[in-house]
């Protein structure tokens, strides 16, 4: 297998293996504990068979995860690893890559551990555009504290903690990691293989944060959370499937596109109602993000119609730990500052 091209700086600096490698090269020697049916294997299947592409040695790639259901991820994964604090992984990941250019970092979290206690990190990981690669695991519920209501869970949603429906209005992550400047932000599905690990590679190439939400079913707590967008029959007349340079068109047979209105607000229409030239041809290249947060807003969070998989933006701007890094050189051969004359510095104030 052949390593993907890789034009960015994201990973040139990580070493790479004249190894030929497997996705069996990736499976650790520990026992997957998740539940039976659980949408967590097929990402872990996924990203295990993805891994040999990108042709690096196996010590210079890390796994970081906070608390929940999919921060076991570390475990299973046959690379060096960090099962962390509930919210805190991208905190831990940002001084690891700010310090270590050769590793290949990526954080595994979840709906809860990312957007409630861990919502502050993500933002401001997704700011500073730091070298990490960021898989969102989404389930709209907490599934490893047994099924409570998370802030991607819709309104009215009965749990444990809301046995009388949630009063709460729900994260988007998309529009959320958009909202950001995040530089690179897609979405996928656990089920489809193939899509989730062709979005895993433009992430991988990407230098910066890159954010991947995955829509992933917990079978035990929250079953079907997804299924409109699954099922065979339901899924094209739902799905919306972004494709640079390409018309957006979706439904059975193409039957449904997405227009920019007359009052300039992002809409789905009937194909054989409008002119070719009003359908939108999508670009996640485009460096300003309002396109793909409208195109974030189109679903709805009770009935998923009409929800965008794919890249919504995927911009190149230098990425925080490299420019972090310049600073440093930049001091040590002896630029503005003199971190020893300040340490060494007579400045004092007197209090009282």
């Amino acid at each position: 297998m052949t390593s993907i091209d890789l034009p960015f700086p994201a990973l040139a600096l990580v070493p790479k293996t004249d190894e030929k490698q497997s996705a069996k090269d990736f499976k650790s020697d520990q026992e997957v504990r998740w539940c039976p049916g659980c949408g967590d294997y097929s990402i872990l299947s996924t990203v295990q068979g993805f891994m040999p592409e990108l042709g690096l040695k196996k010590e210079n790639i890390v796994f970081i995860s906070g608390i929940g259901c999919s921060s076991r991820f570390p475990y299973y994964m046959n690379t060096y690893g960090l099962h962390s604090i509930h919210g805190r992984a991208p905190a831990i990941a940002t001084g690891l890559a700010v310090t270590r250019p050769d590793l290949s970092i990526w954080v595994v979290t979840g709906d809860g551990d990312a957007l409630s206690i861990g919502g502050n990190h993500l933002i401001h990981a997704l700011r500073r555009n730091v070298n990490l690669k960021i898989l969102l695991f989404n389930n709209r519920i907490y599934g490893l504290t047994k099924g409570q209501y998370s802030p991607t869970s819709e309104t009215g949603k009965i749990t444990k903690s809301t046995p009388q429906g949630s009063v709460d209005y729900s994260f988007n992550p998309v529009s959320l990691a958009l909202g950001a400047e995040a530089t690179f932000v897609a979405r996928s599905v656990d089920s489809d293989r193939k899509h989730l690990s062709e979005v895993l590679r433009r992430a991988a190439a990407h230098e910066g944060t890159a954010l991947v939400e995955i829509l992933q079913n917990c079978n035990i707590f929250n079953d079907g959370a997804w299924e409109v967008l699954k099922d065979n029959e339901t899924g094209p007349q739902n799905v919306i499937r972004l494709e640079d340079g390409q018309p957006i068109r979706f439904g059975a047979n193409g039957e449904k596109v997405v227009i920019r209105s007359k009052n300039g607000h992002i809409e789905v229409a009937d194909a054989a109602a409008v002119a070719e030239s009003d359908v939108i041809v999508y670009d996640s290249r485009t460096e300003d993000p309002g396109l793909a947060f409208a195109i974030s807003r189109l679903s709805d969070s009770h009935s998923l119609a009409d929800t965008a998989i794919g890249v919504f933006r995927d911009v190149q701007r230098p990425s925080y730990d490299r420019l972090v890094r310049e600073q440093m050189a930049e001091a040590a051969a002896g630029g503005p500052g003199d971190l020893q004359s300040l340490i060494n510095g007579k400045d004092n104030w007197q209090i009282g």
